[in-house]
């Protein structure tokens, strides 16, 4: 078994896990990549890997049979854009924060590993979002698995998004910017900003407006096969066009669409991992002391 892994910088109480997961895969003779700068950060924490295969992103993968990431959501984030079209089987392991995407406990990571090997593991299939615009912004990576947002830049007013669906007006929202959400972002930036929660595989995005000037302008539903275009109007003459964790400052001459991508990240869910259990385990969904 090919094993790839990525990650980021960890607490020294992870450490030791850490360890034991390196070891654990030498047991088992599987094969290790690791992303060429979590080796660099590896080899100055100290931690033996028994790896000297690397790989860049620029490289990418070419024949893992999963990729390990090692962190929090922002590091699996990451992954997807590392894994690509290649829909290789993505495993969050949380050394960060929340985890809400990275959802395998450093506690669980010899289970893992044992269940990976054994096929006792599910694939949930989760739909990206894909940015064409008449400028290149996100180069070789115009893809997303939470969301793409369209921001007003911190010098700027208000700016208004001028927005169409499938080549019809929908709306000129008048904000600090707007988001479309995929149901894997619909528990990022788009819920702080009022918008719904959705199921993994609801096939639909949200439109949700961020601090919009108009009050009554609310988040919306739309199916997922549809394409919104937008034109930006700014003060300044520009905005920030961010998707995911990558962001860019943008001419408002540049037009943006927006749709689904062709392919999907496919995420790896152990034993009772859902998403039901994680909204109430990490987002405390439904909390009330009478239960």
């Amino acid at each position: 078994m090919k094993i790839a892994i990525h990650g980021r910088n960890f607490p020294e109480q992870a450490r030791p896990y850490i360890q034991s997961m390196f070891e654990e895969l030498a047991k088992r003779q599987a094969d290790v990549l690791i992303s060429q700068g979590y080796r660099e950060f590896l080899d100055n924490a100290g931690i033996t890997h028994y790896s000297t295969a690397t790989y860049t992103v620029d490289e990418g993968l070419a024949d893992a049979d999963f990729i390990f990431s090692l962190g929090g959501d922002g590091t699996l984030l990451d992954a997807v854009t590392h894994v690509g079209p290649r829909q290789i089987p993505i495993i969050g392991i949380n050394i960060g924060r929340l985890g809400f995407l990275a959802t395998v406990a450093p506690s669980s990571i010899r289970l893992m590993i044992d269940a990976l090997f054994n096929e006792q593991y599910s694939i949930d299939e989760r739909t990206l979002v894909s940015v064409r615009s008449s400028q290149e912004i996100f180069g070789q990576l115009p893809f997303g698995l939470n969301d793409f947002t369209i921001t007003r830049t911190q010098t700027s007013s208000m700016i208004t998004v001028h927005t169409y669906l499938d080549g019809e007006f929908l709306n000129s929202y008048w904000a600090d910017g707007l988001i479309v959400s995929t149901p894997s972002g619909s528990t990022g930036y788009s819920l702080s900003c009022g918008g719904p929660v959705l199921l993994p595989q609801t096939n639909n995005f949200i439109i949700t407006p961020i601090s919009p000037h108009n009050l009554n302008v609310r988040p919306m539903i739309v199916m997922d096969s549809c394409q919104l275009a937008f034109e930006v109007e700014s003060r300044s003459g520009n905005f920030l066009a961010a998707l995911d964790s990558r962001s860019f400052t943008v001419e408002t001459s540049v037009r943006i669409s927006v749709q689904k991508e062709a392919f999907k990240a496919r995420l790896v869910k152990l034993g009772d991992d859902n998403f039901l259990n994680t909204l109430r385990s990490k987002l405390n969904w439904g909390w009330d002391i009478r239960n």
